[in-house]
């Protein structure tokens, strides 16, 4: 079971066949098992590498930094494919998605040519550091303060919900470099790459109920950032924030999170195992309109459109349905230990589906605000 081809082109579906290609070489090879949330919790640099080698990391990269120069059309189909394997792809995924196509927008030029090469060659990995105890997805109330110091800035506060910390090289923070203005609590807000080996910083694991450690606190006391380390402009970073959740919303990851187990099910519905039920029907359904809403996002992007309140969406009904995916599987009798290793890392996960990325109640009023209804 694969997801549908949709609005390919005769270039993206021949992409898309070589990807498949490439996953069933990897599975055959034994480089990896299928798993729920790979993209989140499922870090493998040597799996990184070889896609890497291939071309497919930093696709939308100039080749002036290193990169291919391929549409962000092209970019989703990977990502998709992907996705809807299970693929291990979590080290390079925060990097991939968000950090590059931030560094295009509003990295200097230092930044570009020190950062994005080495994304591309699968050599330099990322985290966000934007949430924060007792802010939830309200980044408006960040209390992270950055304050002017010689020859750069001083960061203290805690980030939490930072997946890959423990394993990256840096991650983008949003800090106060103003005091909060009551008639305008987004303003005041600047962005900076902070080196996570830095003297200043310690780093706590987040371990999941199931045991799992991919989420980190990460406490900066005083950590320095040089001047050539701000990331875009200084007091600007509520609207460089808004920019770079449309990447971080919109993904197939936003819908592909339990893809892999809807498969599972079909396949053992086909062979009897499970009972037949019309409700898996109604579930490939909606991955289907989620594949057409999200490859418009991309197509936006590439086309330099505004996506935030599209993205909102997607992000809203793709991690609903990525989480009645898991209700739909636990219900069956699992016929298999591969099967019920799927359902039960599903409903594990399934609580964090409609918090990442922005809890899908701040998102309804995102979406309100955008649509213009009051």
């Amino acid at each position: 079971m694969v997801p549908p081809a949709g609005i390919d082109d005769e270039a993206t579906a021949d992409l898309r066949a070589e990807v498949r290609m490439f996953v069933q070489e990897q599975l055959a090879a034994g480089a990896f098992t299928p798993s729920v949330d790979a993209w989140l919790s499922r870090w493998d640099e040597a799996f990184t590498a070889a896609l890497a080698a291939r071309g497919w990391l930093g696709m939308t990269v100039p080749a002036e930094y290193g990169g291919h120069g391929r549409s962000f059309l092209e970019r989703f189909v990977v990502t998709e494919e992907l996705l809807a394997a299970g693929a291990p792809v979590a080290a390079h995924w925060i990097a991939d998605r968000q950090i590059v196509p931030s560094l295009l927008k509003y990295g200097t030029e230092a930044q570009k040519r020190h950062f994005l090469p080495r994304i591309v060659r699968g050599e330099c990995f990322f985290g966000i550091g934007m949430s924060e105890p007792d802010s939830g997805s309200d980044l408006a109330s960040v209390r992270t303060k950055a304050d002017r110091v010689d020859g750069g800035w001083s960061l203290s506060g805690t980030k939490v919900w930072t997946s890959g910390a423990h394993l990256a090289e840096a991650f983008i923070a949003l800090a106060r470099t103003a005091p909060v203005d009551p008639k305008n609590r987004h303003g005041g807000l600047s962005q900076f790459i902070v080196d996570l080996r830095a003297p200043g910083i310690e780093i706590r694991p987040i371990i999941s109920m199931n045991g799992a450690h991919h989420f980190n606190e990460v406490i900066l006391d005083g950590a320095f950032v040089p001047d050539d380390m701000v990331f875009g402009q200084i007091g600007d970073g509520w609207r460089q924030v808004t920019s770079e959740l449309a990447f971080e919303r919109s993904g197939p990851e936003r819908f592909l999170s339990t893809f892999v187990l809807l498969a599972a099910c079909a396949d053992r519905m086909a062979a009897n195992a499970i009972p037949r039920d019309p409700n898996l029907g109604r579930l490939v359904a909606r991955v289907a309109g989620l594949h057409q809403m999200s490859t418009a996002v991309a197509g936006a992007l590439e086309r330099h459109d505004p996506a935030d309140t599209p993205a909102a969406v997607v992000k809203v009904l793709g991690t609903s349905t990525e989480g009645d995916i898991a209700e739909f599987a636990d219900v069956q009798d699992s016929p298999d230990s591969v099967f019920a290793a799927l359902v039960h890392a599903a409903v594990d996960q399934r609580p964090g589906f409609t918090l990442r990325g922005g809890t899908n109640e701040i998102l309804r009023g995102v979406i309100a605000r955008g649509l213009g209804m009051r």
